[in-house]
């Protein structure tokens, strides 16, 4: 009996270290889609976040059914709808490019309300001190309002970050190989779906705690009062 226990616990070792390879390849895939899926997040976020704030109504209110659409439709019904109904329009695009997109669109109405709320903490005296100067809108907010809003929507948007790494598995219903998809395969033609399931969590594991660690640490040697965007 504890023969047949050590021969299943070394066979488990091996089997671990025979499919590493292709999870930390389904990795690399996931880290890639999470960093294009923010950076779409960030850019479309905060384009929606100046339109809010724009006064005249004609522009705010569709800005804001918009982003209660986004905010309020689950991500995987965005991207169902943007790989098998764009097709039948003539807007056909890769897995991956098509999976990322739809966690950047998701994640810039949340990214939105964060750049939000970091502009509009920025005290009034800074847009009068703007105004005094004569400085154009577009520029006072480039070189006065942004820079010093940063710091404080750091944290927020480092949260979104390690929500969007953790929503990835979502790709694989659309054959993204991300770590998900791959360990879903190796158990479906092995019956052996512990060791992947489980090594993939790890790696989940270690992808959030070492994101978590770097946004601290940018939120750390961040200036408070604001940084340079030139």
């Amino acid at each position: 009996m504890l023969f047949g226990m050590e021969w299943d616990l070394t066979n488990n070792w091996t089997f671990a270290w025979s499919i590493l390879p292709m999870l930390l390849r389904g990795m690399v895939v996931t880290i890639q889609a999470t960093l294009l899926g923010m950076g779409i997040a960030l850019v479309l976020g905060l384009v929606f976040a100046l339109l809010k704030l724009v006064p005249t109504r004609l522009v705010s209110w569709p800005v804001n059914f918009i982003l209660e659409f986004i905010r309020n439709t689950p991500l995987l019904v965005q991207l169902y709808f943007l790989y098998f109904v764009l097709p039948d329009v003539g807007i056909v695009l890769p897995a991956f490019l098509t999976g990322a997109i739809a966690l950047g669109v998701q994640y810039s109405a949340y990214t939105a309300e964060v750049y939000r709320a970091g502009l509009e903490a920025v005290g009034e005296g800074q847009h009068e001190a703007s105004v005094a100067l004569n400085l154009p809108g577009w520029l006072a907010f480039r070189d006065v309002i942004i820079p010093q809003a940063i710091p404080r929507i750091v944290p927020a948007l480092g949260n979104y970050l390690i929500s969007m790494l953790k929503d990835t598995p979502l790709l694989s219903t659309v054959t993204v190989l991300e770590m998900m998809g791959v360990a879903t395969i190796i158990g479906d033609r092995t019956f052996r779906y512990f060791a992947p399931l489980t090594m993939v969590g790890g790696l989940f594991l270690i992808l959030s705690l070492l994101s978590a660690w770097l946004i601290r640490v940018i939120e750390r040697r961040l200036p408070q009062q604001g940084i340079p965007l030139r």
